[in-house]
């Protein structure tokens, strides 16, 4: 008898032990699954993204973590597909048991997660994605952006080129949502600023199309005195190795949004064309200022090359996750949410603020030109930067009220 009851405790203890420390394990730590694309040239960009936010969260974990719990973290890639990126979020929320999303490049992934995200009430923080419909007009209380979209972009280029002295403006760019919305919010805020402004012809090509050459000899015959190249992914690349062997990035200027970064210029070295008008929110350059130093060197440090545009959303969400719980006083997603509108925190580009009307963080945008530059023998970065601040360009709350589809 005594047997059976030494057995019975026995295996009643192994049996809370095994019921009990994988719950018990996660509640000790804070969970975020990542959907991003990490195959293809998209990649070139969201690695950045992932190795910021991890590097924050490694300095996090290693003061003590969140509220006295460790972050961990896991990725997926979606592969550029948004069928399967939104069954990996399903998976992460209800299988692995995440607590935050974060993710991704593709728009049309982030927008479907964004939606089951509102469903399931789960935090989603967009790192890359550039669709203004996911913090406008589908926007709601659980989705973030924590970089420029299209709209943020366009109008910031546009405010800057409606101060040169062009006149005769061309628009060409990839014939998709982003595409036309970088070239529509361009060209109508060059018009606020340049009434003597006026558009002489539109091209717009298949995304993914390599050869730009019958396009560029159509746009150099109607001799325009600007092009307004609305390109994303490969045919940011692409296009300007075009205009440099056609000859047009000698003759007529252009502008492309991420131009002047280092995801695009790093692949040509020194070939990548001189004078091509761009913006970018994030330079491991500039600003020279003591906190993007220490960002710079952390980084390299960890990962042995320069931070790129990416880093910097990375980074950041992983702080402001950090932050806003501690806000809360509480792991409590519901409080960590509130915590985050209108919170401001220290960054390598200086303050930045998430908006409480539509979840939007509020970037510096940098404007200037690629040049060849002796410090950096390796790859051309950007030269007369001018930095549009977020009252500048972004719309106002009472706009992004206006152009909401839902109360």
């Amino acid at each position: 008898m005594r047997k059976v009851m030494l057995f019975s405790f026995v295996f009643a203890a192994i049996f809370s032990l095994f019921l009990f420390t994988p719950s018990s394990y996660a509640q000790k730590t804070i969970k975020v699954g990542i959907v991003d694309t990490y195959t293809g040239p998209a990649s070139a960009f969201t690695i950045d993204v992932r190795d910021g936010f991890e590097m924050a969260i490694k300095k996090i974990n290693a003061k003590g973590g969140i509220l006295g719990r460790k972050v961990e973290f896991t990725t997926r890639d979606e592969k550029f597909k948004p069928d399967i990126g939104l069954a990996m979020a399903k998976e992460l929320v209800l299988k692995e048991k995440v607590d935050i999303l974060m993710g991704t490049i593709n728009s049309a992934t982030a927008l479907a997660v964004s939606d089951f995200a509102k469903k399931e009430k789960i935090p989603f923080f967009v790192t890359f994605s550039k669709s203004e419909k996911i913090v406008v007009d589908q926007g709601h209380r659980y989705v973030f952006n924590m970089n420029e979209n299209a709209m943020m972009a366009g109008r910031a280029a546009g405010y800057a080129l409606g101060k040169k002295p062009y006149t005769k403006y061309w628009i060409a760019g990839d014939d998709y949502e982003y595409g036309h919305s970088i070239a529509n919010n361009v060209w109508e805020n060059i018009q606020k600023v340049n009434s003597k402004a006026v558009l002489i012809g539109q091209t717009w090509w298949k995304v993914g199309e390599a050869d730009f050459t019958p396009y560029i000899t159509q746009i150099l015959a109607a001799k325009p005195d600007f092009i307004i190249v609305a390109t994303g992914g490969s045919g940011m690349v692409n296009f300007q190795k075009a205009a440099k062997a056609t000859g047009l990035s000698q003759k007529i200027p252009f502008y492309q949004h991420t131009a002047i970064e280092l995801s695009v210029l790093k692949p040509q070295g020194q070939n990548a064309p001189e004078g091509v008008f761009g913006t970018a929110n994030y330079f491991f350059y500039y600003p020279d200022t003591p906190a993007n130093k220490a960002f710079v060197d952390e980084f390299k440090k960890a990962y042995n090359r320069e931070p790129r545009i990416g880093a910097l959303s990375g980074y950041m969400t992983a702080q402001y996750i950090a932050k806003a719980y501690e806000k809360a006083g509480a792991i409590d997603k519901e409080k960590m949410v509130t915590a985050l509108e209108g919170m401001v925190l220290d960054s390598p580009v200086g303050k930045l603020e998430i908006r409480a009307c539509d979840h939007q963080l509020v970037l510096p945008m940098y404007f200037g030109k690629t040049k060849k530059d002796p410090k950096f023998p390796d790859f051309l970065v950007a030269g007369d930067i001018e930095t549009i601040t977020g009252k500048d360009y972004m719309p106002t709350c009472d706009e992004v009220r206006k152009m909401r589809k839902y109360k």
